[in-house]
């Protein structure tokens, strides 16, 4: 004998204690995409670099890549606790990255370091950005927002240090 359960569709409420704006859910979107994008262009330029330091530069594209990856999963999920759909497809992310192109040939590994620094700096300015925003809206995801730029900003400082002449480029000691 087999009994069928009857399955009534009742509409679930959730009733968080926060839901993120249009205004914030749009900043998320466009944090989400130049991380993914961020990730993206570091994996072509890890393909592709070739020339003096390669090996470093190739391991430094390794972490910058991580931390990419590791962020926009991060800020998919803040997405989504906050009730907001991400959309990470390819074609959204060609149509709104705030990165400039990454080249689809081999790169020399000095043109690499600047390339993969302005994206760095891209996404942080992105953060940047929109930071005041999401913290006068929802201090936890601006939390999120400063581990993101203390992490990108590191990575850009480091990768950029590649290309640098002591003493002879920016930055310049600070002189008390």
């Amino acid at each position: 004998m087999s009994e069928t359960l009857t399955q009534t569709t009742a509409a679930h409420n959730s009733h968080p204690a926060y839901k993120a704006s249009e205004k914030v859910a749009a900043h998320l979107q466009q944090l989400s995409v130049d991380l993914i994008d961020l990730h993206l262009q570091g994996k072509q330029a890890h393909w592709n670099v070739v020339g003096k330091n390669f090996r470093d530069l190739h391991l430094q594209l390794d972490e910058m890549i991580d931390a990419a990856r590791g962020f926009s999963d991060d800020v998919a999920e803040r997405m989504r606790a906050v009730y907001v759909v991400p959309d990470g497809r390819a074609a959204t992310v060609a149509a709104q990255t705030s990165l400039a192109a990454f080249p689809a040939t081999e790169v020399d590994t000095a043109t690499t370091v600047d390339l993969a620094v302005a994206a760095l700096y891209a996404v942080a300015g992105t953060a940047r950005k929109i930071h005041d925003d999401v913290d006068a809206e929802d201090p936890s995801t601006a939390d999120l927002l400063h581990a993101i730029l203390l992490r990108l900003e590191q990575l850009a400082w480091m990768i950029d240090a590649e290309n640098r002449v002591a003493g002879r480029s920016t930055p310049v000691a600070i002189q008390g």
